[in-house]
């Protein structure tokens, strides 16, 4: 769309400068991370910014050569390491200009062992709208006053295991791992190589400025299926594919849908909504009710689930009907244990019926494994205890 950039060639120059040292797990991330290094560049034509997450279970995923390579090719980058809020929403404020903020290590902020840091939480979440502001009081002693700070900016974030649920459903997520034996990339060297990406950067700087009044108010076509947050968080990916042309909007609506599905399977959002995913698909397959001392074997047995182990102890009673009882049924009541006659008495239990609703809302479509499994052994053996 530029009078002297052609928009679709750059954005191919990008995703190469990417591939160049850079292994993705998927066809989509190469177009994703591509596209969210162009939006750095439009930010005030958005509504909002989605997080750009690099995540991994192990070290050696090429999550901090991924921000690297990032950092050419975005305006003003800012590496933070331990960054506190206050240091970032100062930044975004400043007199310089507004920073695209890159946050390496991050699970050293988030991870199990770093306790809750609520500031920061609250800056990354506040900062995904474009309205988004922290509130400081500024001033000494009786004479402090109130003072809303801008707190809008692209951040992309690298990071061992997962991220709080706030942010994650903000974010597109790259799930990187170890490269196999077979997979080569081109050594990054910084004195060699960063010069490239600025070039590249320089250009997607031009292209933006004279691209803005076509991606400015856009609203691009989602794909079916892509609604509410996944559709904030993808909206202005899409815009920018489609202001460029090409290949790029059929690419960006393909890698959309798997990363989104990838995200559904993978995250499910909360342990609540894995909860809830796992009865469904794992537990009462084929069954109306089952009492909860069975259903918490069959939670506790599962092998890629985390009810065995939780803070140390497995699922319990307790804990199953306290998750449980924060969603309702379709009667809008809490969903509860019932009491379930079985042939050796009343035992507490719950009914599928009382589920429904629940699954229906806040789970992911059934995966094919699960809608085809069968059944464990439904009536007669759950209910004869």
């Amino acid at each position: 769309m530029s009078d002297t950039i052609d928009g679709a060639t750059l954005l191919n120059e990008v995703e190469a400068f990417h591939r160049r040292f850079n292994v993705f797990p998927t066809e989509a991330a190469y177009v994703a991370v591509a596209l969210w290094d162009a939006h750095a560049h439009l930010l005030d034509c958005f509504d909002s910014t989605p997080r750009l997450a690099f995540l991994s279970p192990e070290p050696g995923s090429g999550k901090s050569r991924a921000l690297e390579i990032v950092e050419t090719l975005v305006p003003q980058p800012m590496t933070a390491v331990n960054a506190s809020a206050a240091a970032l929403f100062r930044s975004v404020s400043g007199v310089d200009g507004r920073p695209t903020i890159l946050f390496d290590e991050i699970d050293t902020i988030f991870g199990p062992k770093a306790g809750d840091n609520e500031e920061l939480r609250g800056f990354l979440n506040a900062g995904h709208r474009r309205t988004g502001v922290t509130y400081r009081c500024i001033g000494d002693g009786g004479n402090q006053s109130v003072q809303a700070f801008p707190s809008y900016c692209a951040v992309a974030v690298a990071g061992l295991g997962s991220l709080p649920d706030t942010i994650l459903t903000r974010s597109i997520v790259i799930r990187m791992r170890r490269r196999a034996r077979n997979e080569r990339v081109e050594a990054f060297r910084a004195r060699l190589h960063e010069a490239e990406g600025h070039k590249l950067r320089d250009r997607l700087a031009q292209w933006a400025e004279h691209s803005r009044g076509f991606v400015m108010g856009a609203w691009p076509q989602m794909p079916d299926g892509i609604t509410d947050r996944p559709a904030d968080v993808w909206e202005p990916l899409l815009a920018i594919a489609d202001a460029i042309g090409g290949d790029w909007p059929r690419r960006v609506r393909e890698a959309c849908v798997t990363l989104v599905k990838a995200a559904q399977y993978t995250d499910k959002h909360s342990l609540g909504i894995r909860l809830l995913t796992d009865l469904r698909d794992h537990v009462l397959i084929g069954m109306d009710r089952l009492p909860t001392i069975a259903i918490l074997d069959r939670l506790n047995a599962l092998d890629d689930a985390p009810w065995a182990d939780l803070d140390g102890k497995p699922l319990d009673n307790r804990r199953l009907s306290r998750m449980l009882g924060e969603y309702m049924t379709a009667d809008n009541e809490p969903i509860r244990s019932r009491n379930i006659r079985t042939a050796g008495g009343i035992l507490k239990g719950f009914h599928t019926s009382d589920l429904t609703d629940a699954w229906a809302r806040y789970c992911p479509p059934p995966q094919e494994a699960a809608t085809s499994a069968t059944p464990l052994q439904a009536s007669s053996e759950a209910l004869n205890l």
